[in-house]
Parts: structure tokens; sequence; C-alpha cells
């Protein structure tokens, strides 16, 4: 993720005249980097669809920078134009929300592809209840694509991709993790106290909405192709969708540490299993190799399971993720001093393998040793003893990363 020391909220500066706050429901978003092209017809579609339907609303304009007279454009058809400094479709949109004065929020990008007179939809879901309003243009959640609206990649792999990913990785029920038409309150998203200042900054918003267990819902609508004529789309498909990725990763640890380190403790603890004893099958002998790469395995998966501890404790402590009763657990069985008790024990067993081991060739005058018997000492005294100082010394990291700060 990229973070801004100072936030795009310090960093703003309006224009043009605007209806009483206390008299406004809805606050549509729209975030705008040269967007000479359409902005007009996404001010007109929003005015209309707040005339029509009775809504009482004000369209802000979060400019980034633009240069080609959208903020112009915009004050003219007397939208609140918010100037944000900060580059970035994240900064964009957080300093237009920090802005806006309505109950709820819906953004929508200012490129014609999101039909504004569907905002509607997202206001009657918000009446209800919902604390986030998703939108879904694919039509596995009643959405509709028109014809060169979205890539072939985009549609097909990538949208889906992702998609399914964020619904196994972090249980949110949504179809098109994409979409950048959503509404939601502001009281969730003063909670949800988002930090992603790039493209992530959607998906950002769904995944901590879920684990923060929001009211979430989806609601159809119709994508329809790129207005623009002037320059092409901001989105970059690899750039943007490797920035998704890692974005995903490191927002579960679960994922990124915790699975992939079980993993390579099982197979090296079954490599243990069977080259201990020297088990032989199909004519395969599973001797003192075997355990040299079944060390690493249990080195490679227990370093990776720490980092999953470490990553989740410091996610928590910023506010990234919110607290569970798991980690809340686990604090609770495990301190500092256990840490200590189990390190030095897997210290003491390993220095014992490996004084076993040196005796071994004291008795062979320290001449030459059958190393397919002595290397059971060995490995196994010296993975023992690097997981016993590693023990020792995550469990004085883990508590660094636990203290509190003022």
């Amino acid at each position: 993720m990229d973070h801004q020391l100072t936030s795009p909220r310090d960093k703003v500066t309006e224009a043009s005249n605007y209806t009483p706050a206390d008299e406004i429901e809805v606050s549509i978003v729209m975030p705008c980097l040269n967007e000479a092209d359409t902005l007009a017809t996404c001010i007109e579609k929003a005015q209309s669809a707040l005339a029509k339907h009775g809504i009482r609303g004000e369209i802000v304009v979060a400019d980034n920078g633009s240069t080609d007279g959208s903020q112009t454009i915009a004050v003219r058809l007397n939208a609140r134009v918010v100037a944000v400094d900060a580059k970035g479709y994240g900064n964009a949109l957080m300093g237009g929300i920090a802005a806006a004065r309505g109950k709820f929020v819906v953004m929508g990008d200012a490129d014609d592809s999101y039909d504004f007179l569907e905002l509607h939809k997202f206001v009657a879901k918000l009446r209800e209840g919902y604390d986030l309003v998703q939108g879904c243009r694919l039509p596995s959640g009643g959405g509709r694509v028109m014809p060169t609206a979205m890539p072939f990649s985009h549609r097909w792999l990538g949208n889906p991709m992702f998609s399914m990913m964020v619904r196994s990785m972090f249980w949110a029920q949504v179809h098109d993790v994409y979409c950048g038409m959503r509404g939601f309150t502001k009281a969730l998203y003063d909670r949800l106290d988002l930090r992603c200042t790039g493209m992530e900054f959607a998906t950002e918003m769904i995944i901590k909405a879920h684990l923060y267990g929001t009211n979430t819902t989806e609601v159809p609508i119709t994508l329809h192709p790129d207005g623009r004529k002037s320059h092409k789309p901001h989105l970059k498909t690899i750039r943007d969708g490797w920035r998704t990725l890692r974005f995903f990763l490191m927002y579960s640890p679960r994922w990124l540490f915790l699975y992939p380190g079980a993993f390579f403790i099982l197979v090296g603890l079954l490599g243990y299993a069977m080259a201990l004893p020297g088990i032989s099958a199909l004519g395969v002998t599973f001797d003192a190799h075997t355990l040299l790469f079944s060390s690493l395995f249990v080195v490679l998966g227990y370093q990776s399971i720490l980092f999953a501890i470490f990553a989740k404790t410091f996610a928590i402590s910023e506010g990234l993720l919110p607290r569970n009763r798991r980690m809340t657990r686990f604090y609770g069985l495990v301190s500092l001093e256990k840490a200590l008790l189990a390190g030095s024990g897997a210290l003491l067993v390993g220095m014992v393998l490996l004084l076993a081991a040196i005796n071994q060739w004291r008795l062979a005058d320290f001449g030459r040793l059958d190393y397919a018997h002595t290397m059971r000492f060995v490995i196994p005294g010296i993975t023992l003893t690097a997981l016993g100082y590693e023990t020792v010394l995550s469990g004085f990291f883990l508590s660094i990363l636990q203290m509190r700060r003022r």
C-alpha cells in the first residue's frame, strides 16, 4: 500500500455555490483528472437523478490537478469543486469524501462509464440501513456490460479472478470488486480509516467493510463505454492488477504467511518421520539428505508463521485490521515468559544433540564418521537450536509490537 504522511484531507480547496449542509442527504463524489470530455454529462445526469427522485444532494468534483478546464465546467454546472493536491485515485476520493457534507456518499468515475441516473438504487438501499452498497456490472451479480465497455482481459480474467479472491480470502460477498460506483454512509467511511492512495482504495474499502462486519449489499448497474476521447483511461492493466494482488496479500497474513508456513512445516515433519528411521519405499531410501531438506522446510515454515503473527499484530495495532477473538485468545495463551521457556527448551535439546554428535566424533578419535548415523544427531540439533533461538527473539519482538503507543 502507498501511504501519505500528510492526509489529502488537509490539502483541499473548494469553489462554487452550494446548498446549506443541513439540507443535504447525499453527496455524489466524482474524482476528476482531465475529464472535460464527459464531466458535464456526468454532472447533468446526477442532477437529473437528484431532481427526479426528490433527493436532497450535492455534487462534489474532487479535482486532482486537471489542466483541461474541468474545474470551470463543474463550477458552471453548480457542482462543488474540491482541489486535491496529492496525486492518485485514492487521494482524490479521500479529499472529495472528506469535504462531502451528506449523510450518504455515492462515488463514481467522471468518464460517463457509470450512469448516474441509477443513483436512486444506491440511495434506496442506504435508506434501508445498509452501510455499503456496492455496484455490480457483471452478469453474475445481475449487472450488464455494454459492448466495448470493458476490455476482454478485465471482464473474463482480472475482475472475476480478483472478485473470487476477495470472496475466498476475506469472505466479502461481492461479484464485482473493481466496480467504482458505490454508496456508503459517511459514518462508515470515518470508521474504516482507509489508507490506500491509488487504485487500491476501492478494494480496500470493500475488504475493510467486510472485516469490520458491516451491513453490505450489491445493486446491479450497467457499464457503458468510456466517453473520453482526448486521452486513454487512467487504469493500467498490469500495473494496477499487480497493485491489487499485492494489496490482497499484504492485507491477509493468513494467505501470505500462515498457510504457506503450515504447509512447509507439514512437509518437513513428514520428511523427518520417514528419514529418522531410514524408511525405504518403492526403491527410494530416505536418509540423512532427506533430513537436511526436511529441516529446511521446517525452518522456512516456522519463520513464515512467525511473520504471520508479527504482521497480524502490527496491522491490528495500527488499525489496518480489526481486532478479532482468535488473536485475543492467542495473546492470552502466548506470553513472553512462555516463549522464553519454549525457546530455551528447544535450545537445550538442540545443544544436547550437538554435544552427542561431538562425542561420537571424540569416540572415533576425531577421525572419519558414519555420516548417515551422525547426521541424525547433527541436523535435528542444528534445527532445534535455530528454532529455539528464533522463538526467544520472537517472544521479545512480539512483546514490543504489543506495547501501546501514546
